[in-house]
């Protein structure tokens, strides 16, 4: 099934938006509270009915790339960690020892067995509890019944997506994702950072592109469009492609030597909290925690487009890009936490979203959808 258009198609659109001077619209506008943005009652809704319940994004599948490795972090406010075991296998725990509750895992590396750094009780890569050290205190522990608590886990398309709290059907919303990511690509670095800002505002920033040469004059305008984008639609999720001027000299060369790389940006947005950035030589993988109301992790991996070529001309060229797009990524960061401070002037009850912010009223329609169907479970 055809969940987004090919690169042929996307050149099309984009060349006539250009020749036209339009762009993909909304079929209305959209009107999101302000409480929804500074509520932690909204929050924990949030975290609790929809990152907790539906499949998010982990991390990418290279970030765990041999038999043994891992990786721990924190998940909708879990400790979570994940691994791969010996036959290949993806596998994802709650990261707390069956003893004290330890996290038996920081960071990430490779290991055969996890070892709680509090008293030494010994897990293997499937999560079985194999030793206690002088275990003749427990008599009534059973290692077979105490291993480490597995929180349901698939991979798919270089992807390791979580669920929380399953709900019956969950997993069926991987069949609206395409792939994403190539089969050659591979880790080039990991970063993390605070942002003072709610996280939807964040991943606002980087599903229009209507803000371009307001916000990006000097960086992003010279060499793209201001409000020309195609938007494509697939299940709760969407893609936003940012065309550079240089697609223009397409339009001069026969289709079937039309080639996309290098002439467009594209962001997916996997509901509900992950950005996929594809760029002319790198991927961004970013997955969105939100620690309170007002600030959160950006959690990204980088990815080459560039498969085995790691010779020191694509390294600097993937550098010069990175360089580059940092700038941009800090404009956007400025204008996210000044928004998130102008919410405490009071001054509007709402923000209203365009006929051209297409994306983000989708996001804001699909949060609100799930999040009136879910309840959330009384717990003591």
């Amino acid at each position: 099934m055809t969940l987004i258009l090919d690169d042929q198609a996307v050149i099309a659109q984009l060349l006539k938006h250009i020749e036209n001077g339009t762009t993909d619209e909304a079929d209305s506008m959209w009107r999101e509270p302000v409480s929804n943005y500074t509520s932690n009652k909204r929050l924990i809704k949030e975290r609790e009915s929809v990152l907790k319940r539906w499949p998010v994004v982990f991390c990418p599948s290279v970030a765990l790339p041999e038999p043994g490795s891992y990786l721990a972090r924190e998940a909708a406010g879990a400790p979570l960690l994940a691994t791969r075991d010996k036959e290949g296998v993806v596998r994802v725990f709650k990261n707390a020892c069956r003893h004290r509750g330890m996290q038996v895992a920081e960071n990430s590396g490779r290991k055969n067995t996890f070892v709680c750094p509090y008293h030494g009780w010994t897990y293997r890569l499937d999560g079985e509890l194999i030793q206690i050290p002088h275990e003749a205190g427990f008599p009534d522990v059973d290692k077979s019944c105490n291993g480490l608590v597995a929180v349901e886990a698939r991979e798919q398309d270089g992807l390791i997506y979580v669920v929380q709290d399953p709900t019956p059907n969950c997993w069926d919303a991987l069949n609206e994702i395409p792939k994403l990511i190539n089969d050659d690509q591979f880790v080039l670095n990991e970063s993390e950072y605070i942002v003072d800002a709610n996280w939807k505002i964040f991943a606002e920033s980087s599903l229009e592109g209507y803000h371009i040469k307001a916000t990006h004059r000097e960086t992003f305008y010279p060499y793209g469009y201001d409000n020309i984008n195609l938007v494509e639609l697939f299940g709760r999720n969407g893609r936003i492609t940012f065309p550079f001027r240089r697609i223009e000299k397409l339009a001069t060369i026969p289709q079937d030597e039309w080639r996309i790389d290098g002439r467009v940006t594209q962001v997916s947005n996997l509901f509900p909290n992950v950005l996929v950035a594809t760029l002319s030589h790198f991927t961004n993988v970013v997955v969105l925690e939100p620690i309170t109301e007002g600030k959160t992790l950006a959690r990204t991996w980088t990815l080459s487009n560039r498969g085995a070529d790691d010779t020191p001309e694509a390294k600097a060229e993937i550098q010069r890009d990175q360089d580059f797009n940092a700038l941009g990524l800090r404009e956007d960061q400025d204008m996210v936490e000044s928004i998130q401070r102008g919410l405490a002037s009071d001054a509007n009850s709402h923000l209203t979203f365009g006929k051209y912010e297409k994306l983000i009223s989708h996001l804001h329609r699909n949060l609100q959808e799930v999040l009136s169907t879910e309840s959330i479970d009384e717990k003591p």
